[in-house]
């Protein structure tokens, strides 16, 4: 008899399609399938000419890219000399996680299908294609579709005889045994933490412990929004960086939640246990310490911040002693209570926390043993790099908006990683964060010569700020940077260093401002105020004396003559043309306050200054092949 083996394999960005593949594993354990779940990158993709039986699940990132954990799997799928019939024995069946809202909607779904079926695979179904879009979510397209999958693999794989699908009224086996160790046992816990010496370069299996060297707030304090520059200390990690590359961050719960939970479910926060996988060949988490506290599991491991999904009130169900929270926890978990279970916890963003205060009675009775099942594991964030290596050698930078809202809930909706990055208080003794650094997709021209606009409002000016740090001390030329706030006074990042960065050769240069020729500026900055803008700039040609116009107009101002073949250009107020480099240049006027603090009856963006200084960006496009990159 064939055996009946399952593989589920997945690509996961924010764990939706993880969630997914595990539920399909679920369900093939009901009905008696040798089933492992495992992400794409985690599987030997050489194994796959092996297997009989397999579903993908794959969700689709940015602008039709595959997922940071099957990249890997992707490279080798589309390698040219893989023969055409190399999976002729495999049938398989893909089910896509997209946004209709998105261009390529479940590119990754469609073209995985299709590879799969040049190289000989046997599909079950059509490409299945769930969507974030949908009043019910991907679950309107992934309900049905699982339901016909297995039919179809029945077919193909009954059931043994005498064995029935265990009923869904039966609460399955977790996935791994918690053995709680004795009180005198001696175990050490954080190691996560621990400065120790790496034995390779930081990965999410690996991470780095980086001292926090400084966390500065940037906007005032009586700006709405929190903004932080912080910096980390990589002294002898390893790590190297280009600009446009990103810092993955492993975030930790507060301890007021850590306390709450424990309470909540009635755990001793200091117990030490071991896990044992309930079925062989199920590896340990990776990133779990053996031995380990609870305190450090819900500290470090499981996200009880994060939105619970439909599948952690399905499990929640089984635990329930209380009538009413059973079949309220059931509602939630069914296919027509969707709608509902969307109002009550995504909407208003409540946190897997709260959602337990809410069912105190099963809480209570939820079996530790189960809690790696019930409660997704905290996944990393990511920033873009704000600084360079060339600038800041072994310093990491981060410009980090620290996430506060509010929805109908009293209580405050706070980003887990960006709240705990923002308590972090050096001065307080040695702080560390676990990271590590992963190549991001913005990639800036190796030509020194080709210039790049930058469109940066916001904290979207920090993979610019890298950028214009290391073409700088490269010599690179043609720096040109738009960059929006609305305030100057309050939200005006960095502004002290684009100063500097504009004035810091003025004494040397001073001397050329009576008609020296010379190469193409260095570094423009375009800068506005949502409010409080500057009135339309004119242009004019660099001198040794400012106009009355711009002398009179009050706020920063700078003139310069561009290289020749490039319109001339000038700022006041908010809008501010720096340089630096080669090209003669002289300052015009220095006074504060003026412009940008103003009343303004209409509003101003950054497109408003991409229009003003239209020639110019045409010129470096149509002339010079300028690059164009934004981030917000």
């Amino acid at each position: 008899m064939v055996e009946r083996k399952l593989l589920v394999l997945f690509g996961s960005q924010t764990g939706t399609a993880q969630d997914t593949a595990e539920r399909i594993g679920r369900e093939a354990k009901r009905r008696h399938f040798q089933c492992r779940v495992e992400a794409l990158d985690s599987y030997d993709v050489a194994n796959l000419i092996n297997e009989l039986l397999v579903v993908f699940v794959c969700a689709t990132t940015g602008q039709g890219d595959p997922p940071d954990n099957m990249k890997m799997f992707w490279r080798f799928l589309f390698r040219k000399n893989l023969p055409p019939g190399s999976l002729c024995q495999l049938d398989y069946a893909v089910l896509g996680l997209g946004d209709s809202s998105y261009p390529k909607f479940n590119f990754v779904a469609k073209k995985l299908h299709k590879r799969v079926l040049q190289l000989g695979g046997n599909p079950l179904l059509p490409v299945a294609l769930g969507d974030d879009q949908h009043d019910l979510g991907p679950d309107a397209v992934v309900d049905p579709w699982l339901l016909a999958l297995w039919d179809k693999i029945l077919a193909l794989y009954p059931l043994p005889p005498g064995l029935e699908i265990i009923s869904p009224d039966v609460r399955l086996p977790p996935k791994y045994t918690l053995h709680y160790l004795a009180e005198d046992s001696l175990h050490p816990d954080g190691g996560l933490l621990q400065p120790t010496a790496p034995r390779a370069v930081p990965s999410e299996l690996h991470p780095f412990a980086a001292r926090v060297v400084s966390n500065q707030r940037l906007t005032a304090e009586s700006h709405f929004q929190d903004v932080r520059l912080i910096e980390f200390d990589v002294t002898g990690s390893g790590i190297s960086w280009r600009s446009g590359d990103v810092v993955m961050i492993q975030p930790q719960n507060c301890p007021e939640d850590v306390q709450q939970f424990c309470q909540l479910l009635r755990l001793d926060p200091d117990r030490h246990f071991v896990l044992k996988p309930t079925e062989p060949g199920t590896s340990l988490p990776a990133l779990l310490p053996q031995p380990c506290t609870i305190r450090h599991l819900v500290t470090h491991y499981l996200d009880i911040s994060c939105v619970p999904r439909r599948s952690f009130f399905e499990l929640l169900s089984y635990f329930s002693t209380n009538e009413l929270e059973r079949e309220k926890l059931q509602e939630f978990s069914s296919a027509q209570g969707q709608e509902e279970l969307y109002s009550y916890c995504n909407r208003p963003r409540r946190t897997t926390l709260e959602a337990l205060w809410d069912f105190p009675h099963t809480t209570c009775a939820i079996p530790p043993e189960y809690l790696l099942d019930l409660i997704p594991r905290i996944r990393p964030r990511a920033f873009s790099i704000a600084s360079s290596m060339l600038a800041h050698p072994d310093r990491i930078q981060i410009l980090m908006a620290v996430v506060r809202y509010k929805t109908r809930l009293s209580k405050p909706r706070r980003g887990l990683c960006s709240t705990w990055l923002a308590s972090l208080n050096p001065e307080q003794g040695d702080v560390r964060v676990p990271l590590w650094v992963k190549k991001g997709g913005m990639k800036f021209p190796a030509d020194p010569d080709t210039p790049v606009i930058m469109i940066g409002p916001g904290t979207g000016v920090a993979p610019f700020r890298a950028a214009i740090q290391e073409r700088v001390a490269q010599g690179c030329r043609g720096n040109c940077l738009f960059f929006g706030c609305r305030q100057k006074s309050k939200d005006f990042y960095c502004q002290t260093e684009w100063e500097e960065l504009a004035f810091q050769v003025f004494d040397e240069q001073e001397q050329h401002c009576r008609g020296l020729l010379d190469d193409q500026s260095a570094f423009f900055l375009m800068a506005h105020t949502v409010k409080g803008g500057p009135a339309a700039p004119q242009i004019w040609r660099a001198s040794p004396e400012p106009p009355p116009a711009l002398a009179d107009s009050g706020g920063l101002g700078l003139a310069l003559e561009c290289a020749p073949g490039l319109p001339s250009l000038h700022a006041s107020g908010g809008e501010a043309v720096c340089h630096q480099g080669l090209l003669p240049l002289c300052p015009c006027s220095a006074a504060q306050g003026g412009e940008w603090e103003r009343s303004q009856e209409e509003k101003v963006y950054v497109q408003h200054r991409i229009q003003e200084n239209r020639r110019l960006v045409w010129e470096l496009l149509s002339s010079r092949s300028a690059h164009v990159y934004l981030a917000g």
